[in-house]
């Protein structure tokens, strides 16, 4: 069994989201071969050398799920890109690349967060760029730790205030990039987050069906994936 959830937005403001997460370990992820998480686990990283009690509580309980035998795979999301590899390395868990090219019940699959096809939004796109530029990024993980709170305060609150003000299909992925993006991997099926809209989207790529699974958000309830052979159903769960 392979388990695949994505923006959980983890914060201390919200234990019981982290509650369902440490539930979902201990059951059904203790079951599974992999877990992927693709993107915004957390609801904000500033950085490895500002890991807090509660995210270090977080990768205690990954390194647990780990040394059992799960193997573990975070991706980043727009909230949580400066994630690295000292977190990784205490959580027990593989950092992958987006957009990463993985095989599930043998089959190729494409993996990503999803901001990168929300092409529409272009004044996103362009902040996107400058964030992830290794210039940027260097200069962010040597500010100082006051700095980068504050910079992540400040883009928090600009991302709340513009996604209100901007129509839903800007927000969500640009539909005419998704064949694009799976014709060029050479993959007739993706799996995202990102846009909180969880659904199986069939679509045509090179001639052939193809499929675009949305996982959702973990809020009011959590969603997963669950890969069992070829049985394959993404679905919600109470997260009481």
């Amino acid at each position: 069994m392979i388990l695949l959830i994505s923006d959980l937005h983890l914060e201390e403001q919200r234990p019981d989201i982290s509650r369902a997460f440490l539930h979902f370990l201990k059951t059904r992820a203790s079951q599974a071969e992999a877990l992927y998480i693709l993107g915004d686990f957390f609801e904000a990283w500033i950085g490895d050398d500002a890991i807090s009690p509660f995210q270090r509580s977080i990768a205690q309980a990954l390194r647990q799920l780990s040394d059992s035998g799960t193997r573990i795979y975070l991706m980043h999301g727009n909230r949580d890109f400066l994630l690295g590899q000292a977190f990784c390395r205490e959580a027990g868990c593989s950092l992958l690349s987006d957009p990463s090219l993985v095989e599930l019940d043998g089959e190729r699959v494409l993996l990503m967060h999803g901001d990168s096809l929300c092409t529409q939004d272009e004044a996103y796109m362009r902040l996107r760029r400058w964030l992830r530029h290794p210039f940027t990024l260097f200069v962010l993980r040597h500010l100082p730790l006051t700095a980068r709170q504050k910079l992540a305060r400040k883009l928090r609150q600009e991302s709340r205030t513009q996604t209100s003000m901007k129509a839903s299909e800007i927000v969500d992925v640009t539909p005419a990039e998704v064949p694009r993006v799976m014709a060029a991997h050479g993959v007739h099926t993706l799996i995202h987050g990102h846009t909180h809209r969880p659904a199986t989207h069939r679509l045509q790529v090179g001639g052939q069906a193809a499929r675009r699974i949305v996982l959702g958000d973990w809020d009011k309830q959590g969603w997963a994936l669950q890969i069992d052979g070829p049985d394959w159903q993404l679905a919600p769960f109470p997260l009481g």
